[in-house]
């Protein structure tokens, strides 16, 4: 498939499933960057719980929300005016079986197999300064998954949601204010089954829960 395909039927997915909560951004090592929306109706709220039939992927991630109407095509000088740090916990979980979940056309096809967010805490009072090494913890009933120091893939989440606001354009109906974008996993990507209390925390910018159930 073609990028121009990969897009295509994620817009047609996308159209019965109603509402866009936010994208999610990842870099290529040449070319354009994957992205996908993430639909509304798996967002869930922090503190709230998952329902999960097998295993549902955990990443914790630095996201960004918009609060008012970008100027242009690219990241405003004053970034610190638009946009609000949170941290996010991305919920992974493919819709397609067999070897073709394993194919990298069919993922990104797939919203890059996204199954939903839970933002977290976000960050009053943001200076516009970037997010690239962190001190981070994601627990799983009490066990760390991570703890300690942690980077941004890329190293800058700030040049990551430059790419998604630079490449989105209008697809799946362009980034909207009070939608995340989310800026890529710092945690790697573990999964885990019903019965698992995740608690996530970015030092300085704050904590995120949830129960699968």
């Amino acid at each position: 498939m073609s990028r121009s395909d990969i897009l295509d039927i994620q817009s047609e997915v996308m159209a019965p499933l109603g509402d866009v909560a936010g994208f999610k951004v990842g870099r290529q090592p040449d070319g354009p960057p994957i992205l996908a929306p993430i639909p509304a109706r798996y967002r869930v709220a922090n503190h709230g719980s998952r329902a999960v039939r097998d295993r549902l992927g955990i990443e914790l991630e630095v996201g960004f929300e918009l609060l008012r109407p970008l100027p242009g095509g690219d990241l405003p000088e004053d970034i610190q005016n638009y946009f609000r740090p949170c941290v996010v916990l991305e919920l992974v979980g493919t819709r397609i079986e067999g070897v073709l979940a394993e194919d990298p056309d069919y993922k990104f096809a797939d919203f890059q197999i996204n199954a939903g967010l839970v933002k977290g805490n976000d960050l009053p009072g943001w200076d516009g300064s970037d997010f690239g090494t962190l001190n981070a913890r994601l627990l799983a009933n009490g066990a760390p998954v991570l703890d300690g120091e942690t980077t941004v893939p890329g190293g800058s989440a700030l040049a990551n949601l430059a790419l998604l606001v630079a490449h989105l354009g209008t697809h799946c109906g362009g980034l909207q204010v009070g939608q995340v974008v989310i800026t890529g996993s710092i945690c790697g990507l573990p999964y885990f089954g019903p019965g698992t209390e995740i608690e996530g925390e970015i030092e300085g910018l704050g904590r995120v829960t949830l129960s699968l159930t």
